[in-house]
């Protein structure tokens, strides 16, 4: 198969589709990967890198995504590169469709054959192809905080550790999931008083095993939401319901009550945000304030720290995209309904439920397709 991986366009997203290490995999095992120039450049992955392990250098992105079977990038198309997109064309990257209409409908008319890391499940259960980037992202969700809380920044002024004599400040964590559980030990990290809400009582149990009376734990009601958030100088919101939109668990009016320079960290903002007063904001231009609370709703948070984000990005999607080179996309999904729940649109149609049912679309059984 031949694969090709386009130079990201998104708005400072320095992270790139496949590493030297996994062009190499690749073409040992007789596939053609053909990379844009200087797709790796700005986290220290060179051209000649590339060419060492096999890959063919281009230098327009059009020049990729015409001759490629199959697409490796890490965030979603762009409009101008779902234009570039021809049906049977396999696209293997992260899509958060459910919030984005515009991108869906743009997927459908090319009648590509979209893979999307976010959905695709594990054998043991959780989103193996997401959980790097959501460690990544619940990690700088803390250093976000605290950096916003500088008075400078437009926050409190309030340092997350304190100092002796001086109360720590608090942190409220909403989803003790992958995203929460990096944020709360960060947070420990720094001597921060935390709190962590989450409808799962046995995974509250695990984290009060580990943490002990370090974290307050509660289960994520709308009282126990309302009391941590009015109470907190930083709030991560880390929940998700895999492929669908977040719910808005933080209103306009938990906003308007809380602190003014308090800082909001809205990690699920590529699923739409789980805070009532959200919407996506880039590294350019990070911050915003609502009844003077600051909002940090990056839409690729993990792409601040892009080096070490494409390294475990990487040694989690390279299994699957040897299996679609290998097998063929639709052999690879006959063989793994883990991979097959990665697929969301398909021949002009959306085969993932929580897509269809938000936005609109007939939903199409990936099963349906996989014949002939």
């Amino acid at each position: 198969m031949r694969i090709g991986v386009p130079k990201e366009v998104k708005n400072h997203e320095y992270r790139v589709g496949l590493t030297p290490a996994s062009v190499r995999e690749l073409t040992a095992r007789g596939h053609q990967v053909v990379v844009q120039t200087q797709a790796g450049d700005a986290i220290g992955l060179t051209d000649e890198q590339y060419r060492l392990a096999g890959a063919e250098i281009v230098t327009e992105a059009a020049e990729v995504f015409a001759s490629a079977e199959m697409i490796v990038k890490v965030k979603e198309p762009q409009p101008a590169e779902c234009q570039m997109l021809r049906p049977g064309q396999i696209l293997y990257t992260y899509l958060h469709l459910a919030p984005d209409p515009a991108q869906t409908k743009a997927l459908v008319e090319s009648g590509a054959i979209c893979i999307a890391y976010e959905t695709i499940t594990g054998p043991g259960g959780g989103l193996p192809l997401l959980a790097p980037m959501s460690e990544v992202a619940g990690r700088m969700a803390v250093q976000a905080g605290a950096h916003f809380l500088e008075i400078a920044q437009g926050g409190r002024g309030v340092l997350l550790g304190g100092v002796p004599g001086v109360t720590p400040g608090h942190v409220a964590v909403i989803g003790a999931g992958v995203v929460g559980t990096n944020a709360l030990q960060m947070a420990v990290g720094l001597g921060a008083r935390v709190t962590v809400l989450d409808k799962n009582v046995d995974r509250l149990r695990q984290l009060d095993l580990v943490y002990g009376n370090r974290i307050t734990t509660a289960f994520s009601d709308a009282q126990s939401i309302e009391d941590a958030v009015l109470d907190a100088d930083v709030v991560i919101g880390g929940v998700l319901i895999p492929g669908a939109s977040a719910p808005k668990l933080v209103t306009r009016q938990h906003v308007a009550g809380m602190r003014k320079g308090a800082v909001m960290v809205d990690v699920a903002i590529d699923q739409g945000g789980c805070f009532e007063t959200s919407h996506a904001t880039t590294h350019a231009d990070p911050v915003y304030l609502v009844d003077g609370v600051v909002h940090y709703c990056v839409a690729n948070m993990p792409g601040g720290v892009a080096r070490t984000s494409t390294f475990a990005l990487n040694n989690a999607t390279i299994g699957l995209a040897i299996v679609l080179a290998d097998k063929g996309w639709k052999r690879a999904m006959k063989d793994d309904v883990h991979l097959r729940r990665g697929l969301n649109v398909c021949d002009g149609n959306v085969t993932y439920k929580a897509v269809a049912r938000d936005l609109g679309y007939q939903y199409v059984d990936a099963e349906s397709l996989l014949d002939g």
